[in-house]
Order: structure tokens, then C-alpha cells, then sequence
């Protein structure tokens, strides 16, 4: 048994792609060391706890998505197929639970709070799965047709974002619909269809947007946005300021003021918090970083046979990219205020476990294909 499991070892560190997995490292390794010397403290000093509270949750949930990496990238691909689709089975139920037993934080009703468990965000750990199960079913051999398989996969993420919508959570609703456009795009579907069907949602979004009272927050952030003198952005405003006051090279470790103006700094504003302190030199630096592992990804999917493989590493890594993309463009102001952390770097515990298996199932996915018989 020691052998086979010392070979089992071998034989994965021997195959996945160690510069995609050291990215992955380096990355989770940052989010841990802006967390030390930079959020940590303030948060803790927020919520009256030991000046480390935050960082030692964000090292335990960091060494428990290491063991998830290591899991999802040395099984079998076919069984980590199997696995996230009964997963997402069960995570879609978390996510129905949310309407009836959720807790509500600040007008939103995101999260849950079962027994022993820590408070999670169904939708984080949710998301891994909707892309292997989005894979899955625009690549299935029991449906013909492919205009078939667009419509079911639509009817497969429909629930999802009007569950994501009444609590209200309009990010993540975006980032989902924005990852299935992408797939559908790549398995060949016309743009005709493509833009039409945008251009419907769109206008049925932004109907229930602008009309619905229990999406006047929303509404009053985009109309904010659209006029940035109407005093309504101070987040926004703030976090904008602090990546201008930090300059190229930044004000310093411990330096910066972000954290203790807005309540959500080591989360949703953790690109503003590192460039004030580090400078935009260092903002650069880490978006290359973000950028060389899409890259990296991508020539794997490219080498890639498998169209189902192909769509399941292009939806893992549209979703990095694009939830990077919203958290810069909200911290930057060319986006609306919207709650988005940063994969790898910000603080929670949901997003990281989700960024986690995201990671495992990329390492997996792009290994190389050796036989040791």
C-alpha cells in the first residue's frame, strides 16, 4: 500500500503541468501574504477579535484548498466527472435552501448557516460543478442535435440564475450567464442566435432591474455609476482613490487607509488595498500572473482532443478571467459597485474552496496523457 501510494504520488507530480500548478501556488501564496501584513489586522480590530483572526481562517481555508487541489487533479478524469455531477445535485440544493433558511447580510440573502458547518455561499462552491455539468451536457452523445443542447443547457443554468437573482446577487448571476455564452460560442453555436438570445435576457434583466422594488439597490448602483456625482458611490469612490494614492511603487506596508474606511476591504476590494500599500507596479505584476496562467491553460486546450475536456478547462478558466475582470473593473470604477471577490487572493472561505477545485480540476484535466503499463 505505501508503494502505491508513494507511485500514485509520483506518477501525478510527473504528469501535471508544473508551471500551471506554481502559478496556481504562487497565486494562493499572495492572497496569504496581503492577508498577514495588510487586511488581517484591521479586519480583526473591526470585529474586536485576535489581531490574526482573519488571516489564521484564510491560512486554514488555503491549506484545506491545497488538499482539495491535490484530490481533484490525482483521480481518475472520469470519476472527478462523475463526482461534480452528483455534486452539483447537491450544491443546487444548498442553493434552493438559500430563499427559505438563508441569512441575510446587509439586504442580501446569500448565505447559509447549517449546524456545525461554517457559513458558506452555496453559488461559490456551486460553480465548479455547473462548468463540468455545462461540459458534460453540450458534449453529450445522447442529444442529436446541438441546438438541443444549447436549450438544455440553458434550462440547466435557468434555475440557478433566478435563484441568484431573488437573493439578490446580480454579479455572480452575470458571471454564470457570461460562462455559458462562452461555451455554447465555442461548441458552435451562430452568433445570430448567440446575440439574440443575449439581447432577450438583457432586456429582461434590465426590465426587472428597473422596475421590481426588490432590486432598487441594484438600480440605484447603476444609476450611480452612470452618474458618478450623485454621491452614491463611496465604496467605489474610496477604493478608486486608494489605487491613485498608492502611485507606482505604493505607500507601504501597513501604510494604507482602504481597510479601515470600507467594511469589505479584505474581500471585494483587495486590488485597491494591495495597490495602495504595493503600488500598481505590484497590481501589474499580479494580473501578468493571472493572464500567463490563462495562457498556459490555453495551449493545453488547444493540444486538447476531447471537446468535452476543451469545454470544461475553457469554462474553468473564463470564470477565473472574468471574475478577476469584475473585481479590477468595480475597484477601477468601469464597472458598477457589485460584491465580486479576486480568485486566489481575497479573504472567504467560499470562494477560496471554489477557486480551489476549480484549480484541481484544471491540473487534472491539462496532465499529460502517459501509459505505465
Amino acid at each position: 500500500m505505501e508503494k502505491s501510494f508513494f507511485s500514485e504520488y509520483y506518477n501525478w507530480w510527473k504528469n501535471i503541468d508544473k508551471i500551471i500548478f506554481l502559478l496556481i501556488i504562487s497565486l494562493f501564496l499572495l492572497g496569504l501574504f496581503f492577508s498577514l501584513v495588510s487586511t488581517s489586522i484591521i479586519a480583526s480590530d473591526k470585529m474586536n477579535t485576535n489581531s490574526y483572526y482573519f488571516f489564521l481562517k484564510h491560512l486554514i481555508f488555503v491549506l484545506l484548498g491545497l488538499f482539495l487541489i491535490i484530490i481533484s487533479s490525482i483521480i481518475d478524469k472520469e470519476r472527478i466527472i462523475n463526482f461534480s455531477l452528483v455534486l452539483f445535485v447537491i450544491t443546487f440544493i444548498s442553493l434552493l435552501l438559500v430563499p427559505l433558511i438563508g441569512v441575510e447580510v446587509k439586504g442580501s440573502k446569500r448565505w447559509l448557516d447549517i449546524g456545525f458547518l461554517p457559513r458558506f455561499q452555496p453559488i461559490e462552491l456551486l460553480k465548479p460543478f455547473v462548468i463540468v455539468s455545462l461540459g458534460v451536457l453540450l458534449n453529450s452523445n445522447y442529444i442529436n442535435n446541438k441546438y438541443f443542447r444549447y436549450l438544455f443547457s440553458f434550462i440547466l443554468i435557468l434555475p440557478i440564475i433566478i435563484l441568484l437573482a431573488l437573493q439578490p446577487d446580480i454579479g455572480q448571476t452575470i458571471l454564470i450567464l457570461l460562462v455559458w455564452i462562452s461555451l455554447i460560442f465555442i461548441s458552435g453555436v451562430s452568433l445570430l442566435i448567440l446575440f439574440s438570445s443575449f439581447a432577450v435576457f438583457g432586456s429582461i434583466v434590465s426590465y426587472l432591474i428597473f422596475s421590481l422594488p426588490k432590486f432598487y439597490y441594484i438600480k440605484l448602483r447603476i444609476l450611480s455609476f452612470l452618474n458618478p456625482s450623485s454621491g452614491n458611490n463611496y465604496q467605489s469612490e474610496r477604493a478608486s482613490e486608494a489605487i491613485i494614492n498608492g502611485g507606482l511603487f505604493g505607500k507601504g506596508i501597513g501604510e494604507g487607509t482602504l481597510n479601515s474606511k470600507i467594511p469589505e476591504a479584505h474581500t471585494d476590494y483587495i486590488i485597491s488595498v494591495i495597490s495602495e500599500e504595493f503600488g500598481i507596479t505590484v497590481v501589474i505584476l499580479i494580473m501578468i500572473t493571472f493572464l500567463f496562467l490563462a495562457y498556459q491553460v490555453i495551449k493545453k486546450i488547444d493540444e486538447e482532443e476531447d471537446l468535452k475536456i476543451k469545454l470544461i478547462l475553457l469554462g474553468c478558466i473564463t470564470l477565473i478571467l472574468l471574475q478577476t475582470f469584475i473585481h479590477i473593473g468595480v475597484n477601477i470604477r468601469i464597472l458598477p459597485t457589485t460584491g465580486m471577490t479576486l480568485p486566489f487572493l481575497s479573504y472567504g472561505g467560499s470562494s477560496i474552496i471554489s477557486t480551489a477545485i476549480i484549480s484541481g480540476i484544471i491540473l487534472n484535466f491539462t496532465k499529460r496523457k502517459i501509459n505505465y503499463k
